[in-house]
């Protein structure tokens, strides 16, 4: 009996671990230039850069190096990557727009996690994901303006009003399935925008003043000092935003290895056979429905409380589709891909100002192409083969 041979998939020869934390470094300090550059041919030349070094990957066995690293050494590549994203963040310090995209990212990286557990793990299509997104936003604004409560509060109260305000398309969501479903969610979205604009104590088509972040009695709307040098307020945002979306990945994560996870997975490839199986399709539904839907109005209340106004049309049903190609350019289920997913879809438009006009359109394009040619996304998760302590083979 032949033994069998394992491939050796060290990349010259470096362990795993050393190969995937050069790698974080390298994205780090590729990341902090693109965020400084102001140039669009500069811009340009590194997005060549970037796609020249991701061909790169694939031909040179860098990629099995860095799955192997994230497969065997998971939690120290996260810690890395989150240490990475607090010294590129410390690095921007004085910079106010960068700062500004870099925290929009993440704000929106956690919302198409939210969205991945709908979307992704369960196959419930949310078009609605901007409404949610207000939801959370004008709570804030509310609760800001008129109550006592700490801000902190109010950014899980947030999450929690986005998930009654669901509980409102939970039965005609549950009851449909496939474009049906999805209608039903595009009504909402549609309906949520008109009643902002029509509400004037919600401030109608002029909108709403939103109070800062308080924290321990910091106001995040204050500059910093770091050895003497004033940062940009929008450190503070960006260090919280970092945090959250850090919490939504190892929340998502945790909920697709675990054994809802295992259910979800079941009632998105055949709602009919799970349910024949004894699994509770409705009582899956509606889970995945409503901690998405926490996850979109956590983000949504700290934006509010980040950009300090807010109106009907930044909820808008095109922003929406934009965040569901987030989700469907990085991968249904894929965490990794819908990070990377974020990064392109909210920073290269902001960065070519040349495409901010047609982004829609672009994007549009992309998607459908993606549907046409990689349906499985940028970076797709890999089937899973067991349950308990299950780890995706990246």
């Amino acid at each position: 009996m032949q033994n069998k041979t394992i491939p050796d998939t060290r990349w010259m020869g470096l362990p795993h671990l050393a190969v995937g934390l050069i790698v974080i470094a390298a994205i780090a300090l590729f990341g902090w230039q693109f965020l400084l550059a102001d140039s669009e041919i500069a811009v340009l030349g590194m997005v060549a850069l970037a796609a020249m070094a991701a061909f790169g990957v694939g031909k040179t066995g860098l990629n099995k190096s860095m799955s192997a690293a994230m497969r065997n050494h998971g939690r120290s590549m996260n810690i890395a990557i989150l240490l990475a994203l607090v010294c590129v963040i410390f690095l921007l310090g004085g910079e106010h727009f960068p700062l500004l995209m870099l925290t929009t990212t993440l704000l929106y990286m956690t919302v198409a996690f939210g969205l991945n557990a709908q979307f992704g793990l369960t196959g419930m299509v949310n078009f609605a994901g901007a409404s949610f997104f207000g939801v959370g936003a004008y709570t804030a604004a509310v609760l800001t303006n008129h109550s006592a409560l700490p801000p902190i509060l109010i950014l899980v109260a947030g999450g929690v009003f986005s998930a009654l305000i669901g509980c409102l398309l939970i039965v005609p969501v549950v009851r449909t399935a496939g474009h049906y479903s999805a209608v039903v969610t595009i009504a909402f979205s549609v309906m949520f925008k008109t009643f902002l604009e029509v509400n004037d104590v919600l401030g109608g088509p002029q909108g709403l003043m939103v109070g800062p972040m308080k924290t321990f009695g910091w106001d995040f709307n204050s500059s910093p000092l770091l050895m003497g040098m004033e940062l940009s307020f929008y450190v503070n945002y960006a260090l919280l935003g970092a945090g959250l979306a850090a919490l939504a990945f190892m929340f998502v994560q945790r909920l697709e290895r675990s054994w809802i996870g295992l259910t979800l997975d079941s009632v998105r490839l055949d709602e009919t056979a799970s349910a024949c199986f004894g699994l509770n399709v409705v009582r899956a539904k509606v889970l995945a429905f409503t901690f998405g839907n926490i996850l979109i109005g956590i983000a949504g209340a700290l934006y509010g409380m980040m950009i300090s106004f807010i109106a009907p049309n930044s909820f808008s049903f095109s922003d929406s589709l934009l965040m569901v190609a987030i989700v469907l350019l990085g991968g249904l289920g894929s965490l990794w891909g819908t990070a990377l997913a974020a990064v392109i879809v909210v920073l290269l438009p902001e960065k070519l100002q040349i495409l901010q006009e047609y982004r829609f359109l672009l994007f549009s394009v992309v998607v459908i192409l993606m549907l046409l040619f990689r349906p499985e996304g940028l970076m797709p998760r890999k089937v899973r083969s067991y349950f308990p302590n299950w780890r995706p083979e990246q």
